[in-house]
């Protein structure tokens, strides 16, 4: 074989056909990854081999996450859409990075709540097929979740009668928002958890905890929305008001831009969570009319295409129109197209690995002196 040697420098053929500037284009990191071992970390793994498309965007959002939203002055919030916890992402995920500080408050849908319940109870949920006969699932009592299987009686009904006896209690019986009622519901919860000596399985649980308010933007549309109205009908007290909600949701990204403070967007999925979170920044700015310019940090993980219309694929740029999105933060906005349950597990094992602890701001037990202030600025805004 003929030996060619590698000319040190090119001289091209077409010395005047493109224009000076390429180097501000040809700047980025040089995509060489080492040769992988097996004997790589998973964070040092993701910064070797996570280098182009969505693995690159993933490697960003782990990096933003870690190395920006995580500083003590940045609130997280997290909207959680997607069956979730019936794939243990509560308990795999969700308890960790609450215990850690790193995320503050959560907007999830009402079946994710409640499907976190069965773990709390110790009740069991199953790996299964997506390709078995749902008639034959349904002669004999068994409840398909794509390929979680779980037991219809000694599951789901079981879950039912404990959730109304809980709903009964003396504490229920008066008008609340959801974060109240998730607060209630994690107390208990926590409570199972000792019951069955399972600790830290428990979405609500760890919620309760660590004072993160959970908030559910649909409170109708799950089962635990279903059994307090069964409830109303024998006369049960418990009802649920949006409004305060809103209002409280509200007031915890206003009180921190009052105070200077950073806030970030982490949606897992998208739907009524992804936009009952980004909604307080329009609730800001068109309904109290203070001047404010949208959330500094955000990040979604969604396999929902832009251009259909919908919310749960509309982008960080299209979310700077509707002023939830502050425009100069762009570059600290990332959209991953990958499926939640693989993306938040190695996000959590990342910043888990890369990042200490956060002091836990409890704001469950602040949102009587935040909704306050935002009464106050309301008033002052609005004379």
């Amino acid at each position: 074989m003929a030996r060619i040697v590698l000319p040190k420098k090119f001289k091209s053929a077409y010395p005047h056909k493109f224009a000076q500037g390429k180097k501000r284009f040809l700047c980025g990191r040089r995509i060489q990854p080492r040769p992988i071992s097996g004997k790589e970390s998973l964070p040092d793994l993701i910064e070797n081999a996570f280098l182009a498309y969505n693995a690159a965007r993933l490697h960003e959002a782990c990096r933003l996450f870690t190395e920006k939203m995580l500083a003590s002055d940045v609130t997280i919030g997290m909207s959680l859409a997607g069956a979730l916890t019936p794939a243990g992402i509560g308990s795999s995920v969700l308890v960790p990075l609450i215990e850690a500080g790193f995320v503050d408050w959560i907007v999830a849908t009402g079946a994710n709540l409640y499907h976190d319940m069965h773990h709390a109870m110790n009740l069991p949920l199953y790996k299964g097929s997506p390709f078995v006969r749902d008639p034959e699932l349904r002669q004999v009592g068994v409840v398909r979740i794509y390929d979680i299987l779980l037991d219809y009686n000694d599951v789901l009904m079981r879950t039912d009668d404990v959730l109304r006896k809980v709903l009964s209690q003396p504490e229920f019986q008066k008008e609340m928002g959801t974060a109240e009622l998730h607060y209630l519901l994690g107390k208990y919860c926590d409570e199972f958890e000792r019951q069955t000596r399972r600790p830290r399985v428990s979405l609500l649980a760890a919620a309760y905890r660590a004072g993160v308010p959970c908030f559910c933007s649909s409170p109708g549309d799950s089962t635990i929305g279903m059994n307090v109205a069964g409830l109303e009908l024998r006369g049960n007290a418990c009802k649920v008001n949006p409004s305060i909600d809103v209002n409280q949701s509200t007031a915890i990204v206003l009180d921190a831009q009052l105070g200077k403070r950073r806030t970030a967007a982490v949606l897992v999925g998208g739907g009524s969570p992804k936009n009952f979170m980004l909604q307080t920044e329009p609730q800001i700015q068109e309904v109290l009319r203070i001047q404010e310019f949208g959330h500094e940090f955000f990040l979604q993980f969604t396999d929902a295409r832009p251009d259909t219309g919908g919310l749960s694929g509309a982008t960080p740029h299209e979310a700077v129109s509707w002023g939830k999105v502050d425009v100069t933060k762009l570059p600290d906005a990332i959209v991953c197209y990958l499926d939640s349950t693989v993306a938040l597990p190695i996000l959590t094992h990342y910043a888990l690995a890369r990042h200490r602890p956060r002091k836990l701001k409890r704001l469950y037990h602040k949102l009587p002196a935040l909704t306050e202030r935002l009464t106050r600025e309301y008033f002052r805004n609005n004379p």
